[in-house]
């Protein structure tokens, strides 16, 4: 049997989050795929892994312009494919992805919060979510530990948390990295490398086990993290 997360109360910080975000894609948002496609690298590859079953509830979290979700329902049109994210201004976007690549009926996108969304109350659902997946998004979320907690919560037993974000880029010339890291920091993005040592906690906890690849020489990583 499943236990349901207790809801939890929005809060002053999930407000300043959403403003925040608002503010930042309000015009970036219609160049992102455009210019995030060079530097975004290994989401294919989570969507190539992820393995989506008939009837399984999958949820991308910082799901920003539906990119990962539109490939994800023409790959496992069996699946069911929900997005969140915290900009009202994204999901403009997003929705209008959605209508241009005729998922409109593939995909439901609300906006909410990684930390304390409720997918029953948000998306309808009368089952609990199967996956969560996290794309280039713990490294933007400020909430990342309790966004983490609140997707195990969420899932049930063998239910899977998927991850792609930026490594350490520890093979890569440091010039380049010191670059890239630069260039992040205009964005408020930031490479955490507290997330894998999280993970690598929990394991040790018996809350579940962790898989890890290391992608273009540091530059990212895939996790996913299957609930014990």
């Amino acid at each position: 049997m499943t236990t349901q997360a207790m809801p939890k109360k929005k809060s002053s910080t999930d407000d300043q989050i959403k403003k925040n975000m608002d503010n930042m894609y309000r015009w970036t948002r219609h160049i992102y795929d455009v210019t995030r496609k060079y530097y975004l690298l290994g989401r294919d590859q989570l969507i190539e892994n992820l393995d989506a079953k008939e009837g399984q509830n999958i949820c991308e979290v910082g799901c920003g312009t539906a990119r990962n979700l539109v490939k994800n329902a023409k790959k496992y049109p069996e699946a069911n494919f929900y997005g969140l994210d915290a900009s009202d201004e994204m999901l403009k976007t997003a929705q209008k992805n959605l209508k241009q690549q005729n998922a409109e009926n593939d995909v439901i996108l609300k906006q909410g919060f990684s930390q304390n969304f409720e997918p029953q109350t948000l998306f309808g659902l009368d089952a609990p979510l199967d996956k969560i997946m996290f794309s280039y998004a713990l490294s933007i979320i400020p909430p990342w530990q309790e966004s983490i907690d609140h997707a195990l919560e969420l899932l049930p037993q063998d239910g899977e948390i998927h991850i792609v974000d930026f490594g350490g880029q520890e093979e890569l010339p440091k010039a380049f990295s010191k670059f890239v890291f630069w260039w992040l920091d205009q964005f408020h993005v930031y490479h955490k490398p507290e997330i894998l040592d999280y993970l690598k906690r929990l394991e040790a906890e018996k809350k579940g086990s962790l898989t890890v690849q290391h992608m273009y020489k540091g530059y990212a990583y895939r996790a996913v993290f299957k609930k014990a």
